[in-house]
């Protein structure tokens, strides 16, 4: 078996020697096991050639390379984590259950991924929504209400109503594939939402509730965010038949948080990821990708293999810490300067019991105060046991950033014994995630630029680079930042590559 050749590419290496040294590829392997750079060397064949390297093993590149494997190509996937899945994560818990740690929330219009979990035997369920949702005022006020808002007088509703009606026709201009080319870009992509908000909306019940909106859908503030870049988020929240809009994006019942995977959205990831066997290897971040010729050297820690062409399914922000050579066009590489990820982390505490339900609510929070300012039941569909998710978002999540994980747990089990009384405080387990934290994620869905960005930059954002091809969530023209466009994305950048 030939040897794998270890390190990065040095100078004077050349295609000749790279190749010469033989890298061992699963081009036809039957095995199911993901590979590992240990195990590398036993996957069938020793060919250092293959159609495509797909670099990240998150549900877009997992859903590229199924397509491409489907077609007959020859596929690598490198994931630099010990895990597939990306953003997508779920962890066993102690009672025997299964907590999604990363994404896990679908609802209508998201087809593809639908279609995706069907075919692999992942169900769905809609989330527990019976009972009462509180809202916590600046000053504590506790209100509880039915519903997709709090409770507000007339002269609030009205204005809320306006405001989403003028986003909403804002954003049936902005093309989903080609945000900077709406009209009026330059001026809509010249501010932020927060200014559009103070410079639109007068009454001050409705301008929290849209602040508070921006933290809910994109997991940042809206003074970070452009205008243009959350009508685009709106326009992309539905498909090819049904056009987005802010209802859909924001509300549970009926929207995005509609509905979870019963057994948790991981089993898309690892079941795509056990079809494609030893085409997947873990623990193998990428480092360079050499371009000469009409195909690429993919420089790993542990391969150097050569493609025909290559999917980075990686976010943009990441995908730009690849050394590339030559280098990127300008554009695409000022892009991915510009385009951070959400600071975001997720914490779950696990009860006996939902016993929220008893007191008749829902689990839903929404609060002006606290580290914690959203909440949702996350039970499993036969409520045997209780689980309450809660988010920390934007300006939360950074004012922990220094914090110990039990000082973060101390602080949302505050919030959650605030919000739902005593028996909040002595969860049975508490799991916490860090996305911005963790060195192969760095923040989490979505993605999303800020003023000037995408009337600048965005035409990068899916233009091809020599052979290499870009996608990941971001990239998506539809559901931007879900895993349903992650899906998607992965999915046309394999079209796109077997198209010629």
């Amino acid at each position: 078996m030939p040897r794998i050749r270890r390190g990065i590419m040095r100078p004077q290496m050349n295609r000749r020697s790279l190749l010469g040294a033989g890298v061992a590829l699963g081009a036809g392997a039957a095995t199911t096991a993901v590979a590992t750079p240990a195990r590398a060397q036993a996957v069938d064949g020793a060919d250092a050639i293959v159609d495509t390297v797909v670099v990240g093993a998150g549900l877009a590149g997992l859903a590229a390379a199924r397509k491409l494997v489907a077609a007959g190509k020859k596929v690598l996937v490198l994931e630099a984590r010990d895990r597939v899945g990306g953003r997508v994560h779920d962890i066993g818990l102690a009672n025997g259950g299964t907590i999604e740690r990363g994404g896990q929330f679908t609802g209508p219009t998201q087809t593809r991924l639908q279609a995706l979990a069907d075919e692999l035997g992942v169900k769905t369920f809609t989330g527990y929504n019976t009972g009462e949702s509180i809202y916590y005022t600046a000053d504590g006020t506790a209100i509880r209400y039915t519903g997709a808002l709090p409770p507000m007088d007339n002269d609030s509703y009205q204005a809320l109503g306006q405001a989403i009606y003028q986003l909403d026709t804002l954003a049936s201009t902005v093309p989903v594939d080609t945000p900077w080319a709406a009209p009026k870009a330059e001026e809509l992509d010249g501010q932020t939402f927060a200014s559009w908000i103070e410079g639109n909306v007068t009454n001050a019940n409705a301008k929290t509730i849209l602040h508070l909106m921006s933290n809910g859908a994109l997991s940042a503030e809206s003074r970070d965010i452009s205008l243009l870049w959350i009508l685009y988020y709106i326009a992309v929240s539905g498909n090819e038949t049904n056009p987005g809009n802010l209802t859909r994006l924001i509300s549970t019942l009926g929207g995005a948080r509609d509905s979870r995977f019963v057994g948790g959205p991981y089993q898309i990831a690892t079941k795509m990821a056990a079809a494609l066997g030893s085409k997947v290897v873990l623990k193998t971040p990428v480092r360079r990708i050499v371009q000469s010729g009409g195909s690429a050297l993919v420089v790993a820690d542990n391969l150097v293999v050569s493609a025909s062409s290559v999917v980075v399914a990686l976010p943009p922000t990441l995908a730009g810490r690849i050394v590339y050579s030559p280098a990127l066009p300008a554009t695409r590489d000022q892009l991915t300067q510009r385009f951070p990820l959400s600071s975001i982390g997720k914490a779950i505490a696990v009860y006996d019991k939902p016993f929220w339900r008893d007191a008749g609510l829902n689990g839903q929070v929404a609060a002006l105060t606290g580290t914690t300012r959203s909440t949702f039941d996350n039970s499993p569909p036969d409520g045997s046991y209780g689980a309450l998710l809660a988010f920390l978002d934007g300006d939360q999540m950074r004012a922990v950033e220094d914090k110990s994980d039990a000082t973060v747990k101390q602080l949302i089990l505050d919030d959650l014994t605030r919000y739902f009384g005593s028996k909040a405080a002595t969860p049975t387990e508490f799991v916490l995630g860090r996305w911005d934290a963790e060195e192969y994620t760095r923040g989490g869905a979505p993605g999303f630029t800020p003023p000037g960005v995408l009337t600048r930059f965005g035409t990068a954002i899916r233009k091809t680079s020599g052979v290499i091809h870009w996608a990941g969530a971001e990239t998506a023209t539809f559901w931007n930042g879900h895993m349903e466009g992650a899906v998607r994305s992965g999915e046309q950048a394999a079209a796109d590559i077997l198209k010629g």
